[in-house]
């Protein structure tokens, strides 16, 4: 369910990079105008982490994804109206919308690592992080050439009625069918007993939730003041400039620099994504297994992460390549790189302190996301003062770096966080 959630989640964001070309030629926007509506979401999607991570502490995972996903489907939707209006007030409603979208969504990856932790043993987490994770690719595999469809046959307006009006539905299946461990009607005292025992928090949601015993700003506090996390939370930035590169300027830059139609620029962004969401859940598998091999958690969290940014980083090479077809196998190894380092939420769950997980994922969802404000802008100044996608794609290739280093040198023991400082006394 959070694979098929997250798929919606991650298609929804792309709604506005694959309408794209049709938005700015009908509204005769430029490339930093382009790279300022791009990054709309990301502003408020950062600035509402961290009442997004507070709403599940304190009403738990259920009811606050609900909201979430009924919400951001609804303003998806509602940005189709935008092309009614004309020049500025058509780029304030897309804009507007598209911050209305990104407030909307902020408890989902939070929500999906509170899951994550109260259902999953240590062992198995990789794995299932990576699949939910790894859905941020299947969404372009999937909804990509049926977005880039939409665009050619009946315009760029009907991408985000259609993906608005499936989210609605969605919600309403989320209600039916999620539960916490303790309180899902089909769960037996051996399982619960099984994945308790391997380190599943089975209280964090539900009827036996307990409140929450935090002091909410001393424990961001206290959370940015650990090194382990902060590391955690930095690297984070730096792989997701990998992701709004993909969900932003990607298809984009498979038309102006590749002279692609954006039907079939819809179809061949599909590749590289089938290609990252193979490396998702292979690296998470490989995590696992590191992990089932008797391999630290660190050990099992940080091979993946660094061997995928060194694929990663592989895409500078598209620089020096004339060969179209030569240049998505080289973006589909880069994003098979990304998707095998994408391990980010897994190394959440492990080190989140129980009584603050949702802040913590809103703390390292904020760092993460920060990227969505940053890369489409400096791409899109990049591209304006040299018309050209060399140095946004070296630029993307350093972030890649970033991360390494930030695994390397900074993060240490990967280990469950306990906050002392900021829990009140019952």
């Amino acid at each position: 369910m959070l694979f098929v959630i997250t798929t919606i989640n991650y298609a929804d964001r792309a709604t506005i990079s694959i309408a794209a070309p049709g938005i700015k030629k009908e509204l005769g926007l430029d490339a930093i105008q382009m790279g300022f509506v791009f990054s709309a979401f990301a502003w408020s999607y950062v600035l509402a982490q961290l009442p997004g991570g507070w709403l599940l502490d304190r009403f738990g995972s259920k009811i606050t994804y609900f909201f979430s996903i009924f919400l951001w489907s609804v303003f998806t939707m509602l940005t189709g109206t935008a092309g009614f209006f004309a020049g500025g007030a058509a780029v304030f409603m897309l804009f507007a919308l598209r911050l209305l979208v990104g407030a909307a969504e902020a408890p989902s990856f939070p929500g999906n690592s509170r899951i994550a932790s109260s259902w999953f043993p240590t062992n198995e987490r990789g794995l299932a992080a990576a699949i939910f994770n790894s859905a941020q690719y299947f969404a372009t595999v999937l909804f990509a050439p049926i977005m880039g469809w939409l665009v050619h046959s009946y315009g760029w307006h009907s991408v985000f009625f259609v993906m608005g009006g499936l989210g609605i539905v969605m919600a309403f299946v989320w209600l039916k069918v999620i539960y916490g461990p303790k309180d899902h009607p089909s769960v037996s005292q051996s399982e619960l007993k099984y994945i308790q025992d391997g380190g599943a928090l089975v209280d964090l949601d539900g009827a036996s939730k307990a409140p929450a015993q935090v002091n909410t700003f001393a424990a961001i506090k206290e959370l940015l003041g650990n090194r382990m996390l902060l590391g955690v939370y930095i690297g984070q930035y730096a792989i997701t400039t990998l992701t709004y590169f993909f969900l932003t300027w990607f298809p984009v830059y498979l038309v102006q620099e590749r002279h692609m139609t954006i039907l079939k620029a819809g179809f061949v962004a599909s590749v590289p994504a089938i290609a990252g969401f193979l490396g998702g859940v292979a690296g998470g598998w490989l995590s696992d297994r590191l992990a089932k091999r008797g391999y630290s958690l660190s050990v099992s969290r940080k091979v993946p992460i660094v061997l995928g940014m060194l694929m990663s980083m592989s895409m500078i090479a598209c620089n020096y390549i004339e060969t179209d077809m030569l240049v998505v196998a080289v973006m589909s190894l880069a994003f098979f790189g990304k998707g095998v380092g994408a391990l980010g939420w897994a190394v959440v769950s492990d080190t989140s302190p129980k009584e603050a997980g949702g802040l913590s994922g809103a703390l390292f969802n904020t760092f993460g996301n920060t990227a969505g404000i940053t890369t489409p802008i400096v791409i899109g100044y990049i591209v304006q003062a040299t018309g050209s996608f060399s140095g946004a794609l070296v630029f993307v290739g350093a972030n890649a770096a970033l991360a390494i280093a930030c695994y390397l040198f900074i993060v240490g023991d990967i280990k469950r966080f306990s906050l002392s400082k900021s829990l009140i006394a019952k």
